[in-house]
């Protein structure tokens, strides 16, 4: 990653979105198409300059695989049913960008060809290559890892230049904010400091593999109108962890 006059310049980077981020607020609706569409229009306005996007969405608004464990449902089962529903989620994002007249791929983790390509490392850097975004389905396969996890370890194996993780919140505090009015908000932090202040970047297992692989943290709200354009060609907002 690149700055330039207080821009950061990608190349190709990967951006987390959680299964929540397509739900409505409130809603019982599991996928907002308005909302989704919404996120695609940012997408294709970053990715019309030229920009190689990836894309890890989790499926929190269908199944969380860590609450069904905690209420007696096999782990590993619940784990399954999980990356399941981001492979629903994948492809709402994929048909939304797909209208736009953006070039895409899924591809899944658990082999499923009737509507994913299986994961293929060298593949997808050459749809990446090629203009289309990728969006990377179903978390790495394996039950007991998050779709963080995922986002991370995807990153790492397409030599992105930064993961991207939209949240509800405009960046990492020193505090949480909802509690503490008087929290101050980090512009940037090294990953050292981030994990001896004990600040929850990620989940252990990303945040490791993102510090070994020095690979940049961008940490985002998606709340505030184009931020996801914003965060994508690499304008300053949120927090930078590296």
């Amino acid at each position: 990653m690149v700055e330039t006059s207080g821009k950061r310049k990608f190349r190709r980077v990967l951006l987390k979105l959680s299964g929540e981020a397509l739900r409505e607020p409130g809603s019982t609706d599991n996928i907002s198409p308005p909302i989704v569409e919404d996120i695609a229009a940012q997408i294709k306005a970053a990715h019309q300059t030229g920009l190689e996007i990836a894309l890890v969405v989790g499926g929190g608004n269908f199944w969380r695989g860590v609450t069904a464990s905690n209420r007696g449902m096999e782990r590993a089962t619940a784990d399954y049913m999980g990356m399941l529903a981001t492979v629903m989620n994948a492809l709402a994002v994929q048909s939304m960008l797909e209208a736009m007249d953006v070039p895409t791929r899924v591809q899944s983790a658990i082999k499923m060809d009737n509507v994913a390509e299986p994961f293929i490392r060298r593949v997808a850097m050459r749809h990446l290559e090629l203009g289309r975004v990728v969006i990377f389905a179903a978390g790495t396969g394996n039950p007991f890892f998050s779709t963080d996890t995922t986002a991370a370890l995807r990153a790492s194996e397409i030599g992105a230049d930064a993961v991207l993780k939209a949240t509800k919140v405009d960046g990492i505090y020193d505090s949480d904010p909802k509690k503490n009015p008087n929290a101050v908000r980090f512009e940037h932090i090294s990953f050292l400091d981030a994990l001896t202040k004990q600040l929850k970047v990620m989940d252990a297992a990303a945040f490791s593999l993102c510090s070994e692989n020095n690979m940049p943290i961008v940490v985002f709200s998606m709340e505030e109108p184009d931020n996801v354009r914003k965060a994508l060609i690499g304008e300053p907002i949120g927090t930078v962890v590296s």
